[in-house]
């Protein structure tokens, strides 16, 4: 019959034998020791110079002094004096300056806490992650930083995303309250596209690079092009809008054909020009002017011209242009006028055109 038990070697107290208490009480010194065991370092081969009560260490190789002969044992301080107590396989220790989670195999004390995490079917970081979501965090921060040089990496730092084919997406999707409200990527085309949603369905492009070209497109810009297509008679020193009443392109349906005036879907800065010919009515003497007025009142600041003297009926031309900003719903129009005599804008060839800058 063993004296000691089987798996942690604490003594048995034997039958008629004396100081009980001093086995017993052993027991309890390796009972300390062991349960919950963490240990303050791993990597001493000495004893520390001053220990306190109960203090334990894994005993690195090559131990020295009180500890030789103890490598990988744990040596525990208890009542002024160092005791061993060898490890079992399956014990586990908590290393408390390296935050590690030890494992003893039978030989050596292996790292349970992971540093690297390889071919994981699933991650989940705060919640769960599942099959349409492999990696998932719930979070309120996150950071990328580079490796710097003095850490022996290069300082820069890439965060690489890549697809199978060109036909394929890849992208960032950004969602409110999970409906996704834009899009920024690469999505059935190799070119680089920025696009928005108000419902998660319908998406309009906003911004698109061709990575062939580099060429930036920006679909959804207001911009318009239009024209009258009748001679517009205005009479002397009255300031008219011009029946500007088709238009050539009308991205967004900025300028509004049926009221002869571009109205502005959004707040911005907006360039805009028109080209106005002149057609004689009675005498070629006239003074034609023009100008760009807003919503209906106002004179744009440095939108007027005006070309003096005689003029060839249906090649003397005035070109306007100028920059203003707008609030959404603003409006511009072509107005125009002549001095001493009368005379028509011409069809066709009078125009008005803007963009939205930014």
């Amino acid at each position: 019959m063993s004296d000691t038990t089987v798996h942690l070697a604490l003594p048995f107290i034997m039958a008629a034998q004396a100081q009980k208490h001093v086995t017993h009480n052993g027991a309890l010194r390796v009972l300390d020791g062991i349960v919950q065991l963490s240990v303050k370092d791993r990597d001493l081969t000495a004893p520390p110079a001053s220990p306190a009560e109960g203090d334990r260490y894994i005993v690195a190789p090559s131990a020295t002094n009180l500890w030789a002969g103890w490598d990988l044992n744990v040596a525990l301080w208890t009542d002024g004096t160092w005791l061993r107590l060898p490890p079992r396989t399956g014990w586990r220790a908590w290393v408390e300056d390296e935050g590690l989670l030890l494992v003893y195999d039978g030989s050596v004390w292996i790292v349970t806490t992971p540093v690297e995490l390889q071919n994981m079917v699933l991650l989940g970081l705060g919640t769960t992650a599942d099959a349409a979501n492999p990696f998932s965090a719930k979070l309120n921060a996150a950071l990328w930083t580079a490796r710097t040089v003095a850490e022996g990496g290069s300082g820069d730092l890439f965060y690489t995303m890549n697809k199978e084919a060109a036909g394929r997406d890849l992208g960032l999707t950004l969602q409110t309250g999970y409906v996704t409200k834009a899009l920024v990527g690469l999505f059935g085309t190799d070119k680089f596209r920025l696009a928005v949603s108000v419902d998660g369905s319908t998406f309009f492009d906003g911004l698109i690079v061709d990575n062939a070209t580099g060429i930036v497109d920006q679909p959804r810009l207001p911009r318009f092009k239009a024209y009258t297509n009748y001679d517009n008679y205005v009479a002397v020193d009255t300031w008219t809008k011009i029946a500007i009443n088709n238009t050539d392109y009308n991205d967004q349906s900025a300028f509004d054909a049926a009221n002869n005036r571009f109205v502005a879907p959004v707040a911005g800065t907006y360039l805009f020009g028109a080209t106005l010919l002149y057609k004689v009515n009675a005498s070629t003497t006239a003074r034609m002017r023009g100008r760009l007025v807003l919503n209906g009142t106002a004179e744009i600041r440095g939108s007027r011209g005006e070309i003096s003297g005689d003029h060839i009926s249906g090649a003397t031309a005035l070109w306007l242009q100028t920059m203003v900003a707008l609030d959404a719903n603003d409006t511009v129009e072509l107005q125009g006028t002549f001095r001493v005599a009368d005379g028509y804008f011409a069809a066709d060839h009078t125009s008005f055109w803007g963009v939205k800058l930014g």
